[in-house]
């Protein structure tokens, strides 16, 4: 019994004691080890950026026409002192045009959500649907945009509907094939339930299938953003008016091609941010544990 006792008390682990030294050396360690994380990503970042500049700079020294970066930094101070002036009809800061082509987007992509998320859930749900739709589908999505632009011009006569169309037609297509196919991904489950239930088809949509699907439709609306975002800039260019496309082509015409560049890193950073925000939802209303 003594022997069984002795080996029942050296098989039974016994926690580590925390003392106050021990806990003195394990905080500074875990500040250490986020430090080294933190290098580790920014580090590359950085080089990435230094690996960039050099290029543009040796762009510059071949191309006597073209900015380097500090002329380009340079330009670009008063151009961010005074983003908001407005000095006539055509002549205002970055600050308003980039607005102005927000305003664009935000428009024509609502209304793109509006028709294609639930056009999509249709799709996904019915056969016959789907069977009347894909063909359609498949005919129009290969159309460049922009060769949507003349066809808003015609029918709406003014340069912002027309806009708002290109917007919408390019970007309509991701969100419609998008959420069809995660709605056919639900499982079987689920929809045995509702039948079991009794549930009506709005219920089943509303209560079921729509919050299942909520993450991935978010996915798809970002990739739908990215593309809404690139083609305004080359709308604008053609419809004129206020805008960052229409700014970049002005400044094209004044051979000013420091504030050409500054509106490319600015579309790129606005880019970014719309699709960050909407992976940022989407993380919101994502059922993973992260």
């Amino acid at each position: 019994m003594k022997h069984q006792a002795e080996i029942t008390t050296s098989a039974v682990s016994i926690p580590p004691v925390i003392t106050a030294a021990t806990a003195g050396k394990a905080i500074p360690s875990r500040r250490r080890s986020l430090g080294q994380n933190w290098l580790r990503r920014i580090f590359p970042a950085l080089f990435g950026i230094a690996l960039l500049l050099f290029g543009w700079q040796m762009v510059a020294l071949s191309h006597h026409d073209f900015p380097t970066p500090w002329q380009t930094w340079q330009a670009a101070i008063p151009i961010f002192a005074h983003p908001f002036y407005i000095a006539g009809p055509n002549d205002q800061g970055i600050g308003w045009n980039v607005l102005a082509s927000l305003k664009r987007v935000a428009i024509g992509f609502g209304l793109a959500a509006l028709i294609g998320i639930p056009l999509g859930f249709l799709i996904g749900r019915f056969r016959f649907i789907a069977d009347m739709f894909n063909p359609v589908i498949a005919l129009l999505r290969p159309v460049s945009p922009l060769a949507w632009l003349p066809i808003g011009l015609l029918i709406f006569q003014r340069a912002d509907p027309a806009s708002y169309w290109t917007i919408f037609i390019c970007s309509v297509w991701p969100m419609i094939l998008n959420t069809a196919e995660v709605v056919r991904k639900i499982p079987d489950d689920y929809l045995n339930v509702a039948r079991v239930l009794r549930l009506s088809e709005f219920t089943v949509m509303r209560k079921i299938l729509f919050p299942a699907v909520l993450p991935d439709i978010l996915t798809g609306m970002r990739l739908s953003i990215g593309i809404a975002w690139l083609v305004i800039v080359a709308a604008e260019m053609l419809t004129g008016g206020m805008g960052i496309g229409f700014w970049i082509w002005n400044e094209w015409n004044n051979l000013n091609v420091e504030h050409i560049i500054i509106a490319i890193f600015i579309i790129g950073v606005i880019g970014l941010m719309l699709e960050q925000c909407l992976m940022f939802i989407a993380r919101r209303f994502s059922y993973e544990k992260h």
